[in-house]
């Protein structure tokens, strides 16, 4: 989700999915270390109101997309934003949106489509970025993740050498792909979230990458240290199981590895994620099937890893920080998280490996992505048809 970069000044540009039901309820990425080489956006764009007075921050609208799916600030504040048609679209000064050519033939269609983006550790030196989507095929699609470059050296942008790393098996219907890219605190790995695909079962297959967070080298292989290496095929990959769709991923600065996942009607869960743990989807949850049948709650079954936080009712979270800049000082080392069906921007509160409930703000609008600027400034993406990135300012 994140080479040659401009800051991001908006008062110079010129611009202008999903339910929370049984269909859908959206690492985000952790947040970019704030530089001085980086210079603050600045967002004179258009005020956004939003239902909730108390909330200590105004919103400011640089662009809008068409159903957006996550944002990614490339180290000199510029952005790139996936759109789930299929469309990467390049943010930067003084121009309208940019296309971006080259981008993999998606299945688009209710939860599906292109998904994540995420610029390289080596983005500086090679420009690479990753991106996932759900890849058509025969008998359906598969969650994917690829590689390529971000060639800016014609009149416009576009992705070259793309390699596709990682395809899901086996491909078929359902939605739920998950699709979180992070990367490993030295840079020299990724974590990729696995969602379950609607279909329970594989989550608890430890053959199947299907409902899982997986682990891999920047080119695609089975990361060295993971626990089920030895076992070969997808059951390599795995860094930890049991999870339903995780649609936030990210590190915090103790190289603590957090992750949000929607629950089925109610236990949406906040996660610190563990080498080799379960965390019993769909054996437990703390809510229940759409059905309105019961599942047994996280504490009745020990042998699972219990959430850290979770809501009921839903709010479907999407999109994940861990915020450390300057703009909200109260906010620094807490987790920030989008929320879908709950229309809200949510902040929880670490510390070390636990977690506590702190804000939920009405947004009046579903909220599909979180991001951090380089210079520490927050950005929220808004779901569906006209979604709009927006850049939180402090109240003064």
């Amino acid at each position: 989700m994140r080479m040659s970069f401009c800051y991001l000044a908006v008062s110079a540009l010129t611009l202008a999915a999903c339910s929370s039901g049984p269909s859908e309820g959206s690492v985000t990425k952790p947040g970019p270390t704030p530089t001085a080489s980086a210079p603050a956006p600045t967002a004179t764009g258009t005020p956004v109101d939003i239902p909730d007075a108390s909330a200590p921050f105004t919103l400011q609208s640089v662009a809008e997309f068409d159903n957006p799916f996550a944002v990614a600030f490339l180290p000199d504040g510029r952005a790139l934003v996936t759109e789930k048609p299929g469309k990467v679209k390049l943010l930067r000064p003084g121009e309208q949106l940019a296309d971006v050519a080259g981008v993999p033939a998606v299945d688009y269609g209710g939860q599906g489509g292109l998904l994540d983006i995420a610029p390289a550790p080596t983005f500086a030196d090679d420009h690479g970025v990753y991106l996932s989507y759900s890849e058509p095929g025969q008998g359906g699609s598969a969650l994917a993740l690829a590689h390529a470059t971000l060639d800016e050296s014609g009149t416009a942008p576009k992705l070259t050498n793309l390699e596709v790393l990682f395809h899901q098996q086996p491909p078929g219907g359902g939605g739920q792909f998950g699709s979180i890219i992070a990367f490993a605190p030295d840079g020299e790995s990724l974590f990729l979230s696995s969602g379950e695909r609607q279909r329970k079962t594989p989550a608890q297959d430890p053959n199947s990458a299907m409902g899982k967070i997986l682990h891999m080298t920047l080119d695609g292989k089975p990361a060295p240290d993971n626990p089920y290496l030895s076992a070969g095929g997808e059951r390599a990959y795995i860094w930890s199981s049991g999870h339903r769709n995780p649609y936030g991923l990210t590190f915090d600065r103790a190289g603590n590895l957090w992750e949000i996942e929607m629950g089925p009607q109610g236990g949406d869960e906040l996660n610190l994620i563990l080498k080799g743990r379960n965390y019993g989807w769909p054996v437990v949850s703390n809510g229940d099937n759409y059905d309105g049948s019961p599942i047994p709650d996280h504490d009745t079954r020990p042998e699972f890893e219990a959430p850290k936080l979770w809501w009921n009712p839903s709010i479907s979270p999407a999109g994940l920080v861990i915020y450390s800049g300057d703009d909200f000082p109260a906010w620094q080392g807490s987790a920030i998280l989008g929320a879908l069906s709950g229309q809200a921007l949510v902040r929880a509160a670490l510390n070390g490996k636990n977690a506590q409930k702190a804000d939920q703000w009405d947004m009046g609008m579903r909220i599909r992505d979180v991001a951090q600027a380089p210079d520490g400034s927050l950005w929220l993406l808004q779901d569906g048809d006209g979604g709009k990135l927006m850049k939180a300012v402090p109240k003064q």
